[in-house]
């Protein structure tokens, strides 16, 4: 049996960079299904037009927050021993 070309485990960071980026792509099908539950109760008649636009806005709010702290996870280096931000690679190339 010949033995694998790649390791086996990826690192720790691209790892966690790479979930993260799939929480970013599932940020608009949250915000999708949450837009639709003031919907879904108008049917049932028990909510008022002031608590489903509450609701909206805190939604909304909320899917700011957690695009903006994702965002900010995706963007963040790894800090170094003395707490100083790494230099990115990217800005070496430019």
């Amino acid at each position: 049996m010949r033995p694998p070309d790649r390791p086996l485990f990826v690192a720790r960071e691209s790892y966690r960079r790479s979930r993260i980026i799939d929480a970013i792509k599932l940020v608009p099908v949250l915000g999708a299904l949450l837009f639709l539950i003031p919907i879904l109760n108008m049917s049932s008649g028990s909510a008022t037009t002031f608590s489903g636009l509450l609701y909206l806005f805190l939604s909304w709010l909320g899917l700011i927050g957690l695009s903006a702290y994702l965002a900010r996870r995706v963007m963040q280096k790894d800090v170094g021993s003395e707490g100083e931000m790494a230099e990115s690679p990217d800005k070496d190339a430019q």
